[in-house]
């Protein structure tokens, strides 16, 4: 996991008012071990709050993208059609996700920010956020399937 950008303190910052249902939904994804999908964050605000509605996820979803505090991701459609959340980190990374066991590895590189570099200069162009991601199969996985065909 990368550092991660601390949500309670920016909204704070910017005066958006802080409802007990917002409060509980942003300290859930800040402190979010994995990456979330709307039912996962609504099923674990509850457990800090249990009159959070499926509603005020979506608006509080909506409100931390459009003001570029959390990243919406596909992950490779992993489970189907699902969009998946986290915070925005101090530092670009790669999502690597297992298409056997649905594991993701977030990745950082040198060279994927010298890329970045490369891509923004050659096209005059200010990236705000890139994103990219990877399937295939993790270490377990592989070992796993040459385990299996030995």
């Amino acid at each position: 996991m990368f550092p991660r950008h601390e949500l309670l303190n920016q909204v704070e910052t910017r005066g958006i008012r802080l409802t007990a249902q917002r409060r509980a939904l942003i300290e859930t994804i800040q402190e979010a071990a994995t990456h979330l999908d709307a039912a996962s964050l609504l099923r674990l605000a509850r457990e800090r709050s249990p009159n959070i509605n499926r509603a005020t996820v979506y608006r509080t979803i909506e409100l931390l993208k459009k003001l570029g505090m959390i990243d919406e991701l596909d992950l490779m459609h992993l489970d189907g059609e699902k969009h998946y959340y986290e915070v925005r980190t101090e530092r670009d990374h790669l999502h690597l996700a297992c298409f056997a066991c649905g594991k993701i590895i977030e990745f950082a590189t040198p060279a994927f920010e010298r890329l970045r570099h490369e891509i923004a200069t050659a096209n005059q162009f200010e990236i705000q956020v890139i994103r990219l991601e990877a399937g295939g199969l993790c270490g377990s996985c592989t070992a796993g399937k040459k385990k299996h065909l030995q």
